[in-house]
């Protein structure tokens, strides 16, 4: 099966240029053999370009929302920030795929 990510490539960049994101990691079920077409939904960790903290909502969920219209499913969108448990930020550097970066 094709990975639903390398299908949309470009879109995925033009959405990051347009949310000011200087980086989009893909991670989870989406880059492992446990990706379920029907009820998976996407991972992603992204890092912004210094954005002021008036306009970072709207830039979060520009992205986060660009990014389920495009797949047509739900999507996990975390800011390294956010990775508060050392485990999970381990396991996100181990596993992830970078998809976009500037």
């Amino acid at each position: 099966m094709t990975n639903p990510i390398d299908l949309h490539h470009e879109e995925v960049a033009q959405l990051c240029r347009h949310s000011g994101a200087r980086r989009l990691d893909v991670f989870g079920s989406a880059i492992r053999h446990d990706f379920d077409p029907a009820r998976s939904d996407l991972d992603f960790l992204v890092e912004f370009d210094d954005v002021p903290p008036a306009r970072y909502a709207q830039a979060y969920f520009t992205l986060k929302e660009g990014l389920e219209k495009l797949f047509g499913r739900p999507v996990d969108l975390v800011t390294g920030s956010s990775l508060a448990n050392p485990y999970f930020r381990e396991r996100i550097a181990s596993e992830s795929r970078n998809v976009y970066a500037r």
